[in-house]
């Protein structure tokens, strides 16, 4: 269950007094379970209508508990159940309206659905099909194509792709609607795949160990190390720009 501490005021931070939450705030909250999130993240699900947080007259976000909990629980279906965003906006729906609706079951990546199966040294990640990414990311063929020109997205098996590929997907729509084009983004694509070289360097010995139990301490390490280069390269991107984010 996500807790939501409560203290601060003003624009930017939570507001003791009315119980809201500044996006910052509710990112700290949500980060203790999905480490990953971040603030696109949140505002891609707000643009997608699956949360709608009050605003200030000065037009910073505010968000209640309720808030808070719904993120949780999109997050988690699409982490646990990996569900296009319109499947989770129906099941949304469905509870508002008091009916009890069992969340579709996953089918094996072959047949176009996510899915996440298990092996002896541990979780295998989830995998969508392309129609799914199609859906979930609401685009056409044409633009999935141009970002696999520009190596933003990619495929790991004929017409499947890493259950991330949702989140990027949404992420370049949305930087498209300022103007920034794929071909634009092939910088931050190579530095990724660099940060990443990094941190495999650093993990590889843990991955070939020949103990069970070392090797399950690598994906551990894998995710540790992904979160703070996640987390050191928005800071390096804010302090360039000479904003900090609300």
């Amino acid at each position: 269950m996500l807790q939501t501490p409560s203290g601060g005021a003003g624009d930017g931070t939570a507001a003791a007094d009315t119980g809201l939450m500044s996006i910052g705030a509710v990112l700290s909250v949500l980060r203790e379970e999905f480490p990953e999130v971040t603030i696109s993240k949140i505002r891609f699900l707000e643009s997608e209508g699956l949360i709608e947080p009050q605003r200030t007259p000065s037009g910073y976000r505010k968000f209640s508990a309720g808030d808070v909990e719904r993120l949780g629980h999109v997050l988690r279906m699409q982490r646990d159940h990996y569900l296009p965003l319109k499947v989770i906006r129906e099941h949304l729906a469905a509870m508002e309206r008091g009916e009890a609706v069992p969340l579709p079951a996953l089918s094996r990546p072959g047949d176009g659905e996510a899915a996440r199966e298990t092996v002896a040294d541990g979780p295998v990640p989830a995998r969508i099909g392309r129609c799914q990414l199609l859906a979930a990311a609401g685009v056409g063929e044409p633009e999935l194509a141009e970002w696999e020109s520009y190596g933003l997205l990619a495929q790991v098996e004929d017409g499947v792709y890493d259950a991330e590929a949702v989140t990027v997907a949404g992420l370049i729509s949305e930087l498209g609607r300022f103007g920034i084009e794929p071909r634009h983004l092939r910088a931050m694509k190579a530095a990724a795949d660099r940060e990443a070289g990094l941190v495999d360097q650093v993990v590889a010995p843990l991955r070939r160990h020949r103990n069970p139990q070392t090797r399950a301490h690598a994906e551990a390490r894998t995710k540790e190390l992904a979160g703070l280069a996640v987390r050191l390269h928005a800071a390096l991107v804010q302090s360039a720009l000479g904003v900090r984010l609300p």
